[in-house]
């Protein structure tokens, strides 16, 4: 007969725990344990030891009788090659962070903030989709009647059928004319947890795509912990894995972010999936990004960008206009620089605030860069080029929020403080690239010709570059410089720096 035996489970990190404890002794969490029930089969697991068990049965009792044959594993010259078609999503932005589309059968989790798009950006695509495809929009957090009115704001263009029990009603009309060649590509909503009347539904209906919003939400009524607890977001997430690779069915699932940014529930969650996203953004920022973790189908270091409009969220054909200032009335203190996030260079505005600190220790703040590559500048300006920087409060951030935390652009940071602690405005036309060394030197950095192509587009004049790069024949002025002194003297033109420049004015 089966037994039950209680065991605890952390929701923060999916520990085990034989017994309770106020302190996750894995994570370090507070009152994160909760009771699990498990039934443990009586039946006794057979050994592979020895000649008993299923060994002896295949060999009657004999080692070696006969040579070792495989009874379900495959070789690769067994397995038939099958080219996989991946489909457009619609959106060039999603469809570049998933590797180049959609891919059939695939498992998509993305999670994020409340409120930053995550309900959006899957309606939209399942409007797109559910031009040629059979999408299911599973809503366990929203009624019918909610994604209706989301959906007429977005101006859905296809049929969206709220599923209820048996009865099918029709809540938003068709605002374009269904193509007739695409017969039963169609949008369904279903409002439900269940996990057991989602897999019917899914089973009944068929999609091509199934969307779970979310899967904190689902619940699976064999278990008895609450609904986002660890053994249930790890069972349903698993069945739907299941189903989703038995039965061809792209699944897309939204899962909650902890306060720390990390998706909640187990860390099992990400490994079952094959594609993690996360949708970043500052809530008083328009811009958002999807940034892509963990894909088997693709890269993991490409972003998407969209822009939060009233109509939903719109792609950012040229992401550097987003996040660039207004160049005709530049302002003391402020630098451009080249970003690459994967394959996508971004020519981004660095400000930078230097002033006297009024207290013992001087304030350092970053936002938008990595901050302790910020202190490592500052004290490489205070000894390699001679500024008083622990006399002096610091803040430096990024045009539009942007996290551009990558070595290249140590350069322009330093450019930026200087000219603020000067009061004196960069050339415009003119951006910094390079990575700041201890020494006060300017080192390399990767797809120099990536980032120069993508300045030139823009109109930019100049770039500083670090010496001994090749550089690509373009319409651009390259300057090499070898120390972080020589590149402020050459993106500051005309005003050469002194000793006496370097020392703080009388009235400061």
């Amino acid at each position: 007969m089966a037994k039950a035996k209680t065991f605890f489970v952390c929701n923060e990190c999916g520990a085990e725990s034989p017994q309770w404890f106020g302190k996750c002794p894995a994570c370090g969490t507070y009152n994160s344990l909760e009771e699990q029930i498990s039934i443990q089969s009586s039946v006794d697991v057979p050994s592979r030891g020895g000649v008993s068990g299923w060994q002896s049965t295949q060999t009657n009792g004999k080692s070696h009788a006969k040579p070792a044959k495989a009874r379900a594993s495959l070789t690769f010259n067994q397995i038939t090659d099958r080219q996989i078609a991946r489909w457009e999503s619609g959106y060039g932005e999603l469809d570049r962070v998933l590797g180049g589309g959609v891919v059939p059968g695939s498992m998509v989790l993305i999670g994020g903030d409340p409120g930053i798009g995550k309900s959006t950006l899957l309606l939209q695509v399942s409007n797109q989709l559910a031009q040629k495809y059979r999408i299911l929009y599973v809503t366990g957090e929203e009624s019918g009647q909610q994604v209706k009115l989301r959906a007429s704001r977005l101006g859905v263009s296809k049929n969206v059928s709220v599923v209820n029990d048996e009865n099918t009603t029709v809540v938003v009309d068709a605002t374009l004319p269904i193509d007739p060649d695409s017969i039963g590509a169609d949008l369904y909503v279903l409002p439900e947890t269940d996990l057991e009347e989602i897999l019917r539904e899914i089973d009944s209906l068929k999609p091509n795509v199934a969307v779970i919003d979310s899967i904190q939400t689902v619940f699976f009524p064999a278990l008895t912990s609450a609904p986002g607890s660890v053994a249930q977001v790890r069972e349903c997430t698993a069945a739907l894995m299941k189903v989703a690779k038995h039965e061809d069915v792209t699944m897309l699932i939204v899962g909650h972010v902890t306060k720390e940014g990390a998706i909640a529930g187990p860390k099992v969650l990400e490994h079952l999936v094959d594609t993690v996203l996360y949708f970043e953004g500052d809530r008083f920022a328009s811009h958002r990004l999807l940034r892509t973790v963990k894909n088997r189908f693709g890269a993991t270091h490409e972003i998407g960008i969209f822009e939060m409009v009233t109509d939903g969220l719109r792609e950012v054909a040229n992401p550097s206009e987003l996040f660039l200032g207004n160049r005709d009335d530049p302002a003391p203190g402020t630098a451009i620089v080249v970003a690459c996030e994967g394959t996508r260079p971004i020519v981004v505005e660095l400000q930078a605030l230097v002033s006297p600190t009024s207290y013992p220790s001087p304030r350092r703040a970053g936002t938008g860069v990595d901050y302790n590559r910020l202190v490592q500048i500052l004290a490489v300006l205070e000894k390699r080029v001679g500024i008083p920087m622990s006399k002096l409060d610091s803040y430096v951030a990024s045009a539009g929020g942007l996290n551009v935390e990558e070595p290249a652009v140590d350069l322009g940071i330093a450019i930026a403080i200087v000219a603020s602690f000067r009061d004196r405005i960069v050339d415009p036309g003119t951006v910094l690239i390079g990575e700041v060394g201890l020494g006060g030197q300017v080192r390399s950095v990767s797809q120099m010709e990536l980032r120069l192509k993508e300045a030139a587009k823009l109109g930019f004049k100049r770039a500083i570059v670090p010496k001994g790069t090749k550089f690509p024949d373009l319409n651009i002025e390259i300057l090499p410089v070898s120390k972080v002194i020589d590149a402020i003297i050459a993106a500051i033109p005309h005003q050469e720096l002194t000793a006496d420049d370097l020392e703080p004015d009388e009235d400061e």
